[in-house]
């Protein structure tokens, strides 16, 4: 029996992402709330957890795991039977790792740098070169759609699923149709409707 998944969890933060994927694995999990408005994740108590005083992390026996991309890779393998991670082995195992590393490597970079309204690093320096190479690289595999991955939906459909959902809304990341309906095939699934239910609820009762 695998040893109990404890989550670390703010509502309304990157860590939906991972509360997404565990209701999309089946996965039992003892929840660990912050609230991030009251400055709990910088207390030294989470720091020994994450010293970045980020969200999510997750503790799975002795493992540790922070970063999001990282949490997604951990967890999808910890649970092969849902079918969420291809197998190493698979030809979509590649694109898969490469589509969960590049959304912290150079997705999370661009859109700070958009929605601050600054110019990227030089191309010698930035870690994602500009904002119209991330979107175009984006925009181009989603094209080939209907997921990230062609035919099959995995983690990594999770991932961006939520991410585009919210950074659309806000207006970092421009609407196109692609994007709408990319958008729309995953949030509408059940799993992503009981996480955003969960979600809406904890951060009702922060608020309280």
């Amino acid at each position: 029996m695998n040893p109990a998944i404890t989550f670390y969890h703010a509502p309304n933060s990157r860590s939906g992402g991972t509360l997404a994927l565990l209701e999309e694995l089946g996965a039992d999990y003892e929840l660990q709330l912050l609230n991030l408005k009251t400055g709990e994740q910088r207390q030294s108590t989470y720091r020994a957890i994450n010293p970045m005083g980020k969200v999510p992390a997750i503790r799975h026996g002795d493992a540790l795991i922070t970063e999001q991309p990282a949490v997604f890779l951990y967890l999808a393998d910890l649970f092969p039977e849902a079918g969420l991670a291809p197998a190493i082995g698979d030809p979509l195992r590649g694109p898969y790792t490469r589509w969960l590393v590049y959304y912290g490597s150079s997705f999370e970079p661009a859109i700070v740098d958009r929605s601050l309204k600054r110019d990227p690093a030089s191309p010698s320096t930035s870690p994602y070169g500009t904002w119209d190479d991330v979107f175009d690289t984006l925009t181009a595999q989603l094209a080939k759609g209907p997921y990230m991955l062609g035919e099959r939906f995995t983690a990594v459909d999770v991932l961006w699923g939520g991410a585009l959902h919210w950074t659309t809304m806000f207006g970092i990341v421009p609407e196109t149709p692609i994007i709408r309906a990319y958008i729309d095939r995953v949030i509408t699934r059940p799993a992503m409707q009981r996480a955003a239910a969960k979600d809406a609820e904890i951060a009702a009762r922060q608020a309280a």
